[in-house]
């Protein structure tokens, strides 16, 4: 199979929630010595992009974004060693928790971030979802973090990641972690409304904003 092909099937995959698929081109890219991160970026990413949005317009509904999470994984179980291999020279740059915030049970785009912050030296604390202010915050003490990640797929979910702001604020814990948020319905406005450090568009995007905002923190 061609490499455009492979990214295509692997987009369809997650589309159609078909994990037997999603294996199948997986091995095929790593078969063909396609860089893994490519392969979950360019295909499976641009899965999950679909059916986000589909979920946001009501076209999609929770059964078909639980699979295509579980078809996501799928196929990560076979990139994922891949990718690991590649950050072995990669120097440590930091620490983050993310998570998806209380109320929400979207994992993909939080899984796809933590995996590309991994690949870009952070160490990353993954808390899955539905976790709730003070546990983020608990967990990102015990990890020494530098960084809290929050996502939220829904518009009816948003407020809770204005809740883990306010509580660090209240625990006199704000100065001490940066924090950024994401997920489909939010935005840079958003972000300055709620008082967050930053706004992550994508993965890539993420990355390239903690990075910049933990040598500002540090210089």
């Amino acid at each position: 199979m061609q490499k455009d092909e492979i990214l295509e099937n692997l987009k369809n995959a997650v589309i159609d929630g078909d994990e037997d698929r999603a294996r199948e081109n997986a091995k095929a890219a790593v078969k063909a010595g396609m860089d893994p991160l490519e392969a979950m970026q360019l295909g499976l990413s641009r899965g999950t992009d679909v059916i986000g949005k589909r979920f946001e317009t009501g076209e999609a509904f929770l059964p078909e974004l639980i699979m295509a999470g579980e078809t996501f994984k799928a196929a990560m179980a076979i990139l994922d060693p891949e990718i690991k291999k590649q950050r072995k020279d990669v120097p440590p740059v930091g620490t983050v928790v993310i998570s998806t915030v209380k109320g929400d049970l979207h994992s993909i785009g939080k899984n796809i971030v933590a995996a590309v912050l991994e690949n870009n030296g952070f160490k990353v604390v993954n808390l899955g979802t539905d976790a709730g202010a003070l546990e983020i915050i608990e967990e990102a003490k015990k990890a020494n973090a530098d960084a809290i990640g929050l996502s939220a797929l829904m518009t009816t979910t948003m407020p809770a990641q204005r809740e883990v702001i306010n509580a660090l604020r209240e625990l006199n814990l704000r100065d001490q972690f940066l924090v950024i948020v994401g997920g489909g319905p939010a935005t840079q406005a958003w972000a300055d409304e709620i008082g967050a450090d930053g706004y992550g568009q994508d993965a890539v995007h993420a990355v390239e904003l903690l990075k910049r905002l933990l040598n500002s923190s540090r210089a």
